[in-house]
């Protein structure tokens, strides 16, 4: 069915109208296998981290870089294909980050020592940094208007299916008697085949119409890839009456109103990824100060325990709730719950003695992290920059993510030798607090939008 369209609105509003069909659904798995390998790969490395301290005789220094080196490579990793997006297309780069990942999981199991390993694992990260901006975008860029946090966040949620296959492995691994010298190859190289299974599919995606409009001006490939995702074939009419479609014009990130955007957006990613990487990457370490005489074993089974009974169902209830409640109330409340759980532990007497109840409460923490600022500062992003930056926006905000990340799976390590697990606890809280406030000040609210408005896209008809 065709429909006559006089303008860009009218272009993409099958687009914004459609209801989720199969297109939607390839689009989401298609992202959706990569961030459940990025978080398998990432988080995967604490437990390989504690096998590798006897085998390779890893210092706190060397343990600490091998948890975190993975999350600065993923700051560059992501400002380089957010910017790469911009220039020649979502289409040209999406795929190659995928094929970075898959190499560096490969390579890391067969690494003889720490520098081998080190280097490997800087290029899993940069692939992992590259995900993160390009499947948001993709994905964003393809939603239509009712259901879009729920797609993007979709993709989003696989991360939990990655947080608990780690553990998993690790636990069916050691659990079944596998060498310790063989089982840290096998937990990093069984990373890379969910990843391999979408390198095709990622490299044939077509690109996105809201690229080749608003940026190549190309309205007939437009038309024909909204025809594509909705089944509608718009026509477009241009007579002397009739508006001319034309592209949008080029935004700046440092101009009204994406600059305080662009700090909200990055701003809280930063602080989310302080507490949710620092904690994550470090839980056999958390877990062995709470339990001091448990096994390796032991706390990886508390650890995906934990990840299956409160992380998990957070995730999908953000996914469900996205679209009703909004973005911005989830972000705040996430952060304002983290807050109190992290300073329960920390100042309540005994608690961070007391096996049951920490884990409770850490429990909580982590329901509220994905039914939270862990899900949102990955929404938000895509859908608060107009689609001339867009890629940069979000490549800048995912970025300032992986910064945080870096920085809390790096100095948790020694802050548990130093503060101790109480200490940590407190220093999460505040991270949280900050958190809540930043979402108040500095993030807008894009639920029930069409993506050109709450992007502050400006079309020049």
């Amino acid at each position: 069915m065709a429909t006559n369209v006089t303008s860009t609105t009218e272009l993409y509003q099958p687009l914004n109208d459609a209801p989720i069909n199969s297109k939607h659904w390839l689009t989401v798995l298609t992202a959706g296998m990569g961030f459940f390998t990025d978080a398998y790969d990432l988080f995967i490395i604490g437990t390989v981290t504690a096998i590798l301290t006897p085998i390779f005789h890893l210092s706190t220094s060397q343990l600490s870089l091998l948890n975190s080196i993975s999350l600065l490579a993923a700051v560059v990793g992501a400002l380089i294909f957010g910017r790469l997006m911009d220039v020649f297309g979502r289409k040209a780069v999406y795929g190659i980050e995928i094929i970075l990942l898959v190499v560096g999981a490969i390579a890391s199991a067969f690494s003889p020592n720490f520098g081998v390993l080190f280097a490997c694992r800087i290029l899993v990260g940069i692939g992992v940094g590259g995900d993160y901006a390009t499947s948001a975008v993709i994905t964003t860029e393809y939603a239509n208007q009712k259901n879009r946090g729920r797609l993007v966040g979709t993709v989003f949620a696989m991360q939990g299916f990655g947080l608990l296959a780690g553990p998993a492995v690790a636990a069916i691994l050691l659990g079944s008697g596998v060498s310790h010298a063989l089982a840290w190859r096998l937990m990093l190289a069984l990373g890379a085949i969910p990843a391999a299974s979408v390198v095709y599919l990622r490299r044939k995606i077509r690109e996105t119409p809201r690229y080749t409009m608003a940026i190549k001006g190309d309205v007939a490939t437009t038309a024909e890839t909204v025809r594509w995702t909705t089944g509608q074939m718009p026509t477009v009419v241009q007579n002397s009456t009739a508006p001319k479609i034309r592209r949008a014009y080029r935004a700046r990130l440092w101009q009204k109103p994406f600059l305080l955007r662009l700090v909200g957006t990055a701003g809280t990613w930063f602080l989310m990824d302080i507490a949710f990487y620092g904690n994550s990457v470090s839980s056999p370490l958390i877990l062995k100060a709470l339990q001091p005489h448990a096994t390796l074993l032991d706390n990886i089974l508390i650890a995906g325990g934990i990840f299956l009974v409160f992380a998990v169902p957070g995730y999908w209830l953000a996914v469900g709730l996205m679209d009703r409640i909004g973005r911005k109330v989830i972000q705040w409340l996430g952060f304002l719950v983290m807050a109190m759980a992290f300073a329960a532990i920390a100042v309540i007497p005994g608690v961070a003695k007391n096996a049951v109840l920490f884990l409770l409460l850490f429990g909580v923490s982590y329901f509220f992290t994905e039914f939270g600022a862990n899900m949102t500062t990955f929404v938000l992003p895509g859908e608060v920059f107009p689609t001339s930056i867009r890629g940069m926006g979000d490549g800048i905000s995912a970025a300032g993510g992986k910064m945080g990340a870096f920085i809390g799976a790096l100095l948790v390590p020694t802050l548990l030798k130093t503060i101790h697990l109480s200490g940590v606890m407190g220093l999460m809280a505040g991270v949280s607090v900050i958190g809540v406030l930043l979402t108040l000040v500095a993030i807008p609210e894009p639920k029930g939008l069409a993506l050109e408005e709450s992007s502050a896209e400006e079309v020049h008809i």
